[in-house]
């Protein structure tokens, strides 16, 4: 017999479809709304609310915003002839806080992947394209995640832009400060290999 109530049942479905949250994860978060501080509650439920209502993509770089365009698209002192190519909108914001980026963006909303269906048409690599045709962009960087399906992205984007005048790149991966070499797989190894620079 299950003897939780309806409302709890909904909310559990809910939570265990998001992303890395289990039964049992789903689990200690509702019992954590359910005790907490109703006004908690609210606030979170409003906050919820407002991400459909205020938040969207940019228009131009596809990255999430509230205003149109986004601010980095809209600010005229960032450098308009680079743009930086990731796969999530969040990844935006990863590259933000190191403040050693002042180019544009442009987030493609996932990666090339035919075995869920996901093909070219899927992301937003037509827009990509047709940002470096009529924009002044002198430089690429595709910066897709180091897995099978974003170094075959990155290969597909760099050969859709062969034909412009484009220099395109892509970021120095590898092994990161304080990993052991031998704990590295076999794609990060030969990365750090390919890029590795003299000292």
């Amino acid at each position: 017999m299950d003897l939780r109530p309806a409302a709890v049942r909904v909310l559990l479905e809910h939570l265990e479809r998001l992303p890395g949250v289990g039964p049992r994860t789903a689990r200690g978060l509702a019992e954590h709304l359910l005790t907490a501080d109703p006004t908690e509650v609210a606030g979170l439920a409003a906050a919820l609310h407002q991400l459909h209502d205020r938040v969207h993509l940019c228009s131009i770089c596809s990255s999430l915003t509230e205003s149109e365009p986004c601010p980095v698209c809209a600010d005229p002192e960032r450098d308009r002839g680079t743009i930086l190519v990731v796969e999530t909108p969040t990844t935006v914001w990863s590259v933000e806080n190191t403040r050693q980026y002042d180019g544009l963006y442009h987030v493609l909303l996932g990666h090339l992947s035919p075995l869920r269906g996901v093909g070219p048409e899927d992301l937003t690599i037509d827009d990509l394209v047709e940002r470096c045709r009529v924009d002044e962009v002198g430089e690429v960087i595709l910066a897709t995640d180091p897995t099978v399906e974003g170094e075959t992205t990155a290969l597909y984007i760099a050969r859709r832009l062969e034909s412009l005048p484009v220099e395109v790149s892509r970021p120095a991966s590898g092994i990161p400060v304080g990993g052991e070499i031998a704990a590295a797989d076999q794609l990060t190894l030969a990365q750090a290999l390919q890029s590795r620079r003299k000292v």
